[in-house]
């Protein structure tokens, strides 16, 4: 009987770090490799669909077959498939397999994967291939799942490759209450580990050298590729010697027993180192980003401020030539009835008498001096003139300037948008999340919790502690934890669980790392389902807790809830 060697928790913890590596672009990651010298790498994934089997509680086990696929056309196999209390039991066995480095120098076995009908994929365990046969005994968390076996560089991957040699068929004496599912899910290009870095090779197979020490072997090497060394030293170095241990144990030929555990453990520490390397990577990649649309927001906001005091200088000086104007207006007028009051003192004076002709001369003089004044009130107002047109073009240009500053405005409200669903995609990884006027809100399942009671299962944490991991990387982030029954039970009862499962949920989150200032707790009880309570279905839909998270960072302000609720 072959067992898994490796535990749940840590597969989904590592494997949620390597799904948000995919969030940076190409570009960026190799910008950040020429920076800092880390050789990371691009993640390119597949999509891919199967048939899922909802496995209902039945009487006894339910047989179901498997057949490969073209790149193993004579693989076969067969499972007996067991729904008890807490798990799905799995027995099965396979024949036609071949030496997985067929498909590749750097696939070295094959692993058994439950795909889930929303695309999440779990690794169930290795598949020992000896003569062509291997069989596998393990346990399922899932109801509905499918079932395919890849082949693998090591057994301690995360997610699948693109090699899918067989996959499961709902045989004709397959009994009980099954339905067959579409279920979509992603799958590691086969040529990634192929271009993890420049000085990678793949382990050459040796006559009487374990599988488990070639694996070993790949997945230090591709550890290191992905830069643990540098993310993750203390793991990458603790990998590292416990190859080199394992490599002494297969020089001296002094203990094959100890030679294997250790192997194994490398294996596991190695992925362990890499899944840290990718999520520290992406935290480094998201702080650079919100740093860079922070400062973007500043810059236009600094630049609006510029703009409008232009725009009021403009005006300042627009209505300041406006004044000019005037006066140099005012001015030719008294200059014009200065001049026309001369002229009739001259007229008198001829008409009085002709011994004033001194005076006349007089008059004309002072007639020549008005119209010397009429001529420079006429240039002053030409001055005033082309003053009055300068502000007219300052007043253009300001106005130029604050329509560039709205568009930088628009576009950090647009970061902001790109956020969000960055956000959302990260969230979706770990939980349900969906998109509202109220933010992105998480949801968490019934069964994340102990049967009538508050309690967080072990499942329950290792998911908040990855979403707690995401949401510190946003600050400025709001959060409010609501908690939610279905209609079975009193309503006093139900208030309390649904106030004491969102009051659970807030302190975990807090605990680790989450602003206490910005986390909130309500409970509404059976006031708000999402589905019917008349079945089971729709009870189990009915009880839940959502985390909504929305603020300024991500372009969302939501009031707090009416309910009962804790800070």
């Amino acid at each position: 009987m072959i067992k898994a060697y490796f535990s749940l928790p840590v597969l989904l913890l590592c494997g949620a770090a390597f799904v948000s590596a995919q969030t940076a672009t190409q570009q960026q990651t190799q910008s950040q490799q020429q920076e800092k010298s880390a050789p990371l790498y691009s993640i390119t994934l597949e999509g891919r669909t199967t048939k899922a089997v909802n496995y209902l509680h039945t009487n006894g086990p339910t047989p179901i077959g498997f057949e490969g696929t073209p790149l193993l056309p004579y693989g076969k196999g067969e499972a007996k498939v067991e729904s008890k209390r807490g798990a799905v039991k799995i027995e099965a066995k396979f024949s036609g397999l071949v030496a997985a480095t067929k498909f590749g120098p750097q696939y070295l076995t094959y692993v058994l994967w439950a795909i889930s009908p929303e695309g999440r994929a779990t690794n169930l365990g290795e598949i020992l291939a000896q003569n062509g046969k291997g069989k596998l005994d393990v346990s399922a968390q899932l109801q509905a799942f499918a079932l395919i076996v890849t082949a693998e560089p090591y057994f301690a991957v995360m997610q699948p490759s693109e090699l899918v040699v067989m996959e499961n068929v709902v045989r004709p004496d397959t009994v009980g209450n099954v339905e067959e599912i579409d279920a979509k899910f992603d799958l590691l290009r086969r040529d990634q580990y192929s271009v993890l870095a420049t000085d990678y090779q793949a382990p050459k197979l040796q006559p009487g050298v374990p599988l488990s020490m070639n694996e070993a072997r790949n997945a230090v090497q591709i550890a290191k590729a992905m830069g643990a060394d540098h993310y993750a030293s203390g793991s990458f170095q603790k990998a590292s010697q416990l190859l080199q241990d394992a490599e002494g144990y297969l020089t001296h030929r002094s203990d094959m027993k100890q030679l294997e555990m250790t192997a194994r453990e490398a294996v596991q520490t190695a992925e362990d180192s890499r899944a840290i390397a990718v999520k520290r990577h992406n935290e480094e990649v998201l702080a650079q980003e919100q740093a860079a649309a922070q400062a973007r927001e500043a810059q236009a906001k600094q630049q609006a401020a510029d703009a409008e005091r232009a725009k009021l200088e403009a005006e300042l000086a627009a209505e300041r030539a406006a004044r000019e104007k005037a006066d140099a207006e005012a001015a030719t007028l008294k200059a014009q009835a200065d001049a026309q009051k001369l002229a009739e003192e001259k007229a008198q004076a001829e008409a009085a008498s002709a011994a004033a002709l001194k005076q006349q001369q007089d008059a004309e003089a002072a007639k020549a001096a008005a119209l010397q004044q009429q001529q420079a009130a006429q240039a002053e107002a030409a001055r005033a003139q082309a003053a009055a047109q300068q502000s007219a073009d300052e007043a253009a240009k300001a106005q130029a300037a604050a329509q560039e500053s709205e568009r930088q405005r628009q576009q950090a409200e647009a970061d902001k948008a790109d956020l969000r669903a960055r956000l959302l995609k990260q969230l979706n990884m770990v939980l349900q999340t969906r998109d509202s006027v109220r933010g992105l809100i998480v949801n968490m399942s019934d069964v994340l919790f102990d049967t009538g009671s508050y309690t967080l299962r072990p499942a329950a944490r290792e998911k908040l502690a990855k979403v707690s991991g995401i949401l510190i990387a946003y600050p400025g982030l709001k959060l409010q934890v609501e908690g939610h029954t279905d209609s079975v039970g009193s309503d006093e009862f139900n208030q309390r669980l649904s106030e004491q499962r969102a009051g659970v949920v807030r302190d975990y989150l807090v605990a680790q790392g989450v602003s206490s200032d910005a986390v909130t707790a309500a409970g509404f009880g059976k006031t708000r389902p999402v589905a019917s309570n008349d079945t089971l279905e729709g009870r189990q839909q009915n009880r839940r807790v959502e985390i909504v998270v929305n603020g300024d960072a991500i372009g969302t302000s939501a009031p707090a809830s009416p309910a009962t609720s804790q800070q």
